[in-house]
């Protein structure tokens, strides 16, 4: 399950790999509660918590995990105590492995 991720390190992806096939990210994406996929190129889940103080301290927990691992999701704080999180590989616009490490560790911390 996601402890199979928790265990993995995200890679350097620079590119020049093509992004995960759904049949691909399928496999890693039924090791996560809670994510879904945007446009078969990144994946989302949405946190809430009791007041904006405990939000920010989740965004900077995620950042901490995010610089030891070199890759870095997109976090959006929204009406003051709702946190969006995408996963997704830039230099391929798309999924890669990384984007499920990345996700079963911010879910290890929730």
């Amino acid at each position: 399950m996601s402890s199979d991720l928790l265990h993995k390190k995200c890679i350097p992806c620079e590119g020049g790999v093509n992004p995960l096939s759904e049949h691909e990210y399928k496999k890693y994406l039924d090791q996560l509660k809670g994510w879904i996929v945007k446009d078969g190129k990144k994946i989302e889940k949405d946190f809430s918590f009791k007041n904006f103080k405990e939000a920010v301290a989740f965004i900077n927990s995620i950042a901490t995990i995010a610089e030891h691992e070199g890759h870095h999701p997109d976090i959006l704080l929204y009406r003051w105590n709702n946190i969006k999180i995408t996963c997704y590989t830039h230099t391929i616009n798309g999924l890669h492995e990384n984007d499920f490490i990345l996700a079963a560790k911010i879910d290890s911390i929730k």
